[in-house]
């Protein structure tokens, strides 16, 4: 099953403490079932306490009809320190936002940059992250009604609660697994569950606080999740706090080494809704042996 998506030609505009983001244009060329361009996409940069700074990173793949594999190397390299920086290797389709992160010293200049680039069907596309005052975001409080990123606890009730757009590979849970057996993910989630449509208008039609959705991130055989829906335990309306789980199989085709991606959206659905808050990401890496 693949990851909640939304096709767009633009990025979202983001609301900076103060100031309105402008726009960042998408290039025009049109989606199609197959045979055509991936596209970075910078969805902003946040400081983080120690004075470092990190880039929130998305793509657009306009194979709509299909997911692509691409390695890090010449397809798929970000620069300079490339060209492994913790980028996915798997592109599913459509416009997904903020899948992952990379930080940057707070010796990192406004005039220095990284770029990533992703060559798809013969298509290279680029993108530049820059310290842009225009694009700097709040990724972990939303700025019209304070609310915040559900809260994800893999594997164990009690654990360590993922929160906010924290997809970084050295903080992936490790995990074995056979092809035969695959491997079981219980999940929690928990969320305030404050709504706002930034014209106060309400619902048009009744959706979970919480929605959570699993893909690959990266590895060389196929994956597939058997259940994605949580259950919900306490809550289930507006400024209602809530609790859910759910138990989900991931199952694999071929032994190697993986990558698993949960992204969890609150009622601000993906990408926040255009405020670039609040969903959660989390990795699990998987040595799967046959």
């Amino acid at each position: 099953m693949n990851r909640l998506t939304f096709a767009g030609l633009c990025f979202a505009t983001a609301l900076a403490a103060g100031a309105v983001a402008a726009a960042q244009q998408l290039p025009d060329a049109p989606a199609k079932g197959f045979g055509t361009s991936i596209t970075p996409a910078y969805e902003g940069w946040y400081d983080n306490a120690d004075g470092s700074h990190t880039f929130l990173i998305g793509y657009y793949n306009r194979n709509v009809r299909q997911a692509m594999d691409i390695p890090v190397g010449p397809n798929n390299h970000i620069d300079p320190g490339g060209p492994d920086m913790g980028q996915p290797t798997h592109f599913l389709p459509g416009r997904q936002t903020g899948v992952f992160s990379i930080t940057v010293p707070k010796t990192f200049a406004k005039d220095q940059k990284l770029t990533w680039t992703i060559v798809a069907n013969g298509e290279p596309m680029t993108i530049p992250l820059r310290l842009n005052v225009d694009y700097n975001v709040s990724p972990f409080t939303g700025l019209e009604i304070g609310n915040t990123p559900p809260s994800l606890h893999l594997f164990e009730e009690k654990a360590a609660p993922a929160q906010g757009p924290v997809a970084f590979m050295s903080k992936a849970i490790a995990k074995t697994a056979t092809v035969g057996s695959g491997l079981i993910i219980p999940v929690w989630a928990e969320d305030d569950a404050k709504y706002s449509s930034g014209t106060n208008a309400p619902m048009t039609a009744a959706r979970p606080p919480v929605s959570v959705s699993w893909a690959k991130y990266r590895g060389a055989g196929e994956v597939k999740f058997d259940n994605t829906k949580l259950e919900t335990v306490k809550g289930g309306k507006v400024d209602e706090p809530y609790v859910g789980k759910m138990t989900t199989t991931a199952s694999f085709t071929a032994p190697g080494d993986y990558y698993l991606e949960i992204t969890a959206n609150d009622y601000s659905g993906p990408g926040g809704g255009g405020e670039v808050c609040c969903w959660t990401t989390a990795l699990v890496k998987v040595n799967v042996t046959p």
